[in-house]
């Protein structure tokens, strides 16, 4: 080949050697240009791009492939031909997804002594929780601290953290959410540096519930995002100290699992591997923040243990609000204040409650606070899916609670499509007739009636109507 001087035409004979010797590639090959394996990705093409040859027959898919090809979530038409069905749906299923729980009536301990230990080492800047690990754990348990008094009212909660190989405390333990929320907020312009010790924040954690009543639970929650423990001794001493103080930890990984952080949550909850996880994203992690606002179920242990968590009666204090013409002395802070508590007992002034007495060391609370924390031993049953069939049957056309209509109800023949109920084209857990029924008084409720029921009331508007009502056994003439 005799290549001249012309620089164009020497690019375009380059071009025409690349053509031929790519035809003869393929003739050899005897395959398809568009899908074959052996292909190189990169060889360049006749107008100098990349060959985009497609998966091999053999190789498998892509795990977020296969993921996505049979997700639930997968978008079906309608009878109608339309979307809207489906996508209502998957809304109904997402809101009904945190409800379908069980609603065993079981013993709990509604009285809780609880110590979040928050993960504040250099880890904690890693950018795959977005913002970051620091701030979105920062917001997130801003939001455990409110969740958490509002589901455990007469319970206790204080906030440590793990940084450069030494627990720190970031607030005591109180029954006070807005103490615990302004230091929360104040770590936002800390930075994370140093490593953790689990071993250090277990044994503060200890020193911190030494003195809690025996009749509540002591609990330790520790948020970890690093994959290391830097530990002055031996850990294993101080978990079997946590098991003789009957101190139940659960631990949430940001990172991976770690062998030592299953062996503490298994070994300090009987044996349960339950009280560990990892979190996956960023709603998984939320989510299994939020599930700790739900008081621990009582197990039975050994005699000894049994014996001190046995059932007995408490003495506990109702004061009345008062607000005083002068300013005196709280005895819980010390500070000059014109309205607070008068202890029932001792009649010192405290500034909030739910609180314990600093002088007698009685319990003070609200019957409010009582009230809505009996809900979680005797939880509202969980509303069953109504199905065009019992739909038709009641002839139900507006939710009981807020009167918003229903859907309409479907002609016999129009509930089935090609011999299969159209309800199946919902995603699981919605009802295919938008309307959720108590089973108790049989009353029809829409979805949002139905997660106002159970996470906000914990009570049913028909059951709670029809309770008190005296039988009408005639008619007033």
């Amino acid at each position: 080949l005799h290549l001249s001087s012309n620089g164009l035409e020497t690019a375009d004979l380059a071009s025409d050697i690349l053509d031929l010797r790519l035809r003869e590639q393929l003739e050899t090959r005897g395959s398809d240009p568009e899908y074959d394996h052996d292909e190189d990705d990169d060889m360049p093409t006749t107008r100098g791009r990349r060959n985009m040859t497609s998966r091999p027959k053999q190789q498998k898919a892509a795990a977020w492939e296969a993921a996505a090809s049979s997700s639930k979530w997968e978008l079906q038409g309608a009878a109608e031909g339309s979307i809207e069905d489906a996508l209502g749906g998957l809304e109904e299923a997402g809101k009904r997804q945190r409800l379908l729980k069980d609603t065993t009536p079981l013993q709990r301990g509604i009285i809780r002594h609880t110590l979040l230990v928050l993960d504040l080492s250099s880890a904690m800047t890693e950018k795959d929780l977005k913002p970051t690990r620091h701030l979105l754990t920062i917001n997130y348990c801003i939001m455990f601290v409110r969740e958490y008094f509002e589901q455990n009212p007469i319970s206790q909660l204080g906030i440590l953290g793990m940084r450069e190989g030494l627990a720190i405390r970031v607030s005591d333990v109180s029954g006070n959410p807005n103490a615990h929320i302004e230091a929360l907020k104040q770590l936002r312009g800390t930075e994370p540096k140093g490593n953790p010790s689990l071993q250090n924040a277990l044994e503060m954690a200890r020193a911190a519930l030494y003195h809690t009543p025996s009749h509540g639970t002591r609990e330790v929650v520790i948020i970890l995002g690093a994959l290391l423990s830097s530990d002055p001794g031996d850990i294993h001493d101080t978990i079997k100290a946590c098991i003789r103080d009957r101190i139940h930890v659960r631990i949430i990984g940001l990172a991976a699992q770690m062998h030592i952080c299953a062996e503490i949550a298994r070994k300090t909850n009987g044996g349960d591997d339950t009280f560990y996880d990892v979190a996956i994203d960023e709603v998984d992690y939320k989510q299994q923040l939020m599930d700790i606002t739900t008081p621990p179920v009582l197990h039975k242990t050994d005699a000894e243990t049994q014996k001190a968590n046995q059932a007995a009666l408490l003495m506990m204090g109702f004061p009345s609000r008062i607000v005083e013409d002068k300013a005196t002395v709280c005895a819980c802070h010390g500070n000059l204040s014109r309205g607070g508590y008068l202890c029932s007992r001792c009649k010192a002034k405290v500034c909030n409650l739910p609180a314990s007495c600093p002088t007698c060391d009685l319990t003070l609370i609200l019957s409010t606070h009582l009230a809505r924390s009996y809900h979680h031993l005797f939880p509202l049953r969980n509303w069953a899916e109504v199905s065009w069939d019992r739909a038709r049957k009641t002839g139900s056309t507006q939710c009981f609670g807020c009167l918003s209509a229903f859907p309409p109800v479907r002609a016999e023949h129009g509930a089935h499509v090609n011999g299969k109920e159209s309800g199946k084209r919902r995603a699981e857990g919605a009802s295919e007739s938008s309307r959720y029924e108590c089973e108790t008084c049989q009353n029809h409720f829409c979805i949002d009636c139905d997660v106002f029921c159970h996470e906000i009331v914990h009570n049913c508007p028909g059951c709670q109507s029809n309770a008190h009502l005296p039988e009408i056994e005639g008619q007033i003439g």
